[in-house]
């Protein structure tokens, strides 16, 4: 009975060929519910994205190392990166570190 009516509508008659329902089936079959699916190659493509961006990052870092390495192969450099950074000093030189309060201090004018 439902068949009958497909088969009197124009549209719907092309379905019932054997050939265009395997294919629709495969089709569908192929797009969500395969191992290696539509949704799940979008998804992998999402993570060779976010992995191809962390590589740019990690070269530009590297690129950024390669030029302090190379400025601190001059000898003046590499005495103030050492002063500055492990507070090394001369013998005959004495360093004194201000640190400074980061939280600002309150005013009690109200009490």
């Amino acid at each position: 009975m439902f068949l009958n009516k497909i088969k009197q509508h124009k549209q719907l008659k092309h379905l019932l060929n054997p050939y265009i329902a395997i294919t629709i089936a495969f089709v569908i079959w192929m797009l969500f519910f395969d191992d290696n699916s539509y949704l799940f190659h979008k998804e992998l493509n999402t993570i060779i994205n976010e992995k191809k961006a962390e590589i740019e990052l990690y070269e530009a870092e590297i690129e950024k190392d390669k030029k302090s390495i190379q400025q601190l192969k001059n000898d003046d450099v590499l005495e103030n990166y050492a002063r500055e950074t492990y507070y090394m000093k001369k013998d005959n030189e004495e360093i004194y570190i201000i640190e400074y309060d980061t939280e600002p201090t309150k005013n009690k004018t109200d009490e």
